[in-house]
């Protein structure tokens, strides 16, 4: 064959295939165009932008140090918390003051304890408090754990004796000493009256309330309706984040009360505590996470309503006398942090019976 038909052949051959390739596909059609923010939309933006700077979300868990304690720890604080074999009369528990059906708190100025006697402040909610810089109104126990071992020798509150006398009542139901060692497994002797505030902690830790607020800080704009929006936007520009900032929004400083404004009160705070001057009537700023359902408020709870704490607030702490629109729109941005508790996690478990050789109750 010549080179020409050669040539001629693969021409004809090459050309065929080219006839025989697809066609390229059509260029995609453009992408829609995003719409642009709606006002509203640029607000709330704006908004979450100035709070992100004041304020952060709730953790999934308040842990220690870095270190979240075992499901066995947790397990037999929750048992602990419940348990009102921890009192000399055997009817008051942490969950007494503390409830965990109302917020974690009992609703009263003070709380009743051992033969009704009241205490001199007003229980704060146990959500959310291992949050805190320190617990009580004057910061006198560090953290939780150390807040557990302070009811239960009170002689006003659960009255009892001493530590050892609540180690022998933990050690003399039989259940205890099955949970302590699975609680507390490389310990020669588990029940402890450090490990009992230890595992009451631990279960404390967990008392998380995620709330309309936390999606609002994670950036979900339509999680505070308008009027929610207006009050933090009110809440911000009058100054309360002063004191009330933070994961807690409040519960990480102690600030004198009635620092613009005095404030009548008998109690004398952090300063009971020091002997300082500098601490007289220093309280520490109390969380606002849930106070929707934790009042009565203040620090001897003889505030009865939360309009009420916050013109209160306004006038003492900040020099404002704030209106009722002003006090309306933060009261509705309070209603943003009432969170949801885990019905699962803070349910009330059976208490283990007791053995041949547990306390009876002394009512005296």
């Amino acid at each position: 064959m010549s080179h020409v038909a050669k040539y001629t052949l693969l021409s004809v051959v090459f050309a065929a295939a080219c006839a025989s390739e697809p066609p390229p596909p059509p260029p995609p059609p453009p992408a829609p165009a995003k719409p642009e923010p709606s006002a509203e939309e640029v607000k709330a933006a704006a908004l979450l932008s100035s709070a992100k700077a004041v304020f952060q979300p709730l953790p999934v868990f308040m842990e220690k140090g870095g270190v979240r304690p075992t499901d066995d720890q947790i397990a037999l604080g929750r048992t602990l918390y419940y348990e009102t074999r921890l009192s000399k009369s055997q009817t008051i528990s942490c969950n007494s003051c503390h409830d965990l059906a109302r917020f974690g708190v009992d609703g009263q100025p003070t709380s009743p304890g051992h033969k009704g006697q009241l205490g001199g402040r007003n229980s704060p909610t146990s959500l959310n408090a291992a949050l805190h810089i320190a617990q009580f109104w004057d910061g006198r126990a560090a953290d939780v754990e150390a807040q557990a071992k302070g009811p239960v020798l009170n002689p006003i509150e659960m009255a009892m004796k001493d530590e050892a006398s609540v180690v022998a009542v933990l050690k003399s139901i039989p259940a205890y000493e099955e949970m302590f060692r699975k609680a507390f497994p490389d310990q020669p002797d588990p029940i402890t009256y450090d490990h009992m505030a230890d595992a009451i902690g631990a279960f404390e830790r967990g008392l998380v309330t995620p709330a309309p607020f936390d999606r609002f800080l994670d950036g979900d704009l339509k999680a505070l309706n308008a009027d929610q929006q207006a009050g933090l936007a009110t809440f911000m520009s009058s100054g309360c984040t002063a004191c009330h900032n933070g994961v807690g929004v409040g519960g990480a400083g102690y600030f004198k009360l009635g620092q613009a404004v005095p404030y009548e009160t008998a109690d004398q705070g952090r300063f009971e505590l020091t002997k300082n001057e500098a601490d007289r009537f220093m309280f520490k700023a109390p969380s606002l996470r849930n106070v929707t359902k934790t009042g009565p408020y203040f620090h001897d709870g003889s505030i009865t309503t939360l309009d009420s704490a916050v013109t209160l607030m306004g006038k003492h702490q900040l020099g404002r006398d704030l209106d009722a629109k002003a006090v309306g729109e933060i009261v509705a941005f309070l209603g943003a942090l009432e969170g949801t508790v885990n019905a699962d996690y803070v349910k009330a478990p059976e208490l283990p019976p007791a053995g041949p050789t547990t306390p009876k109750a002394d009512p005296s």
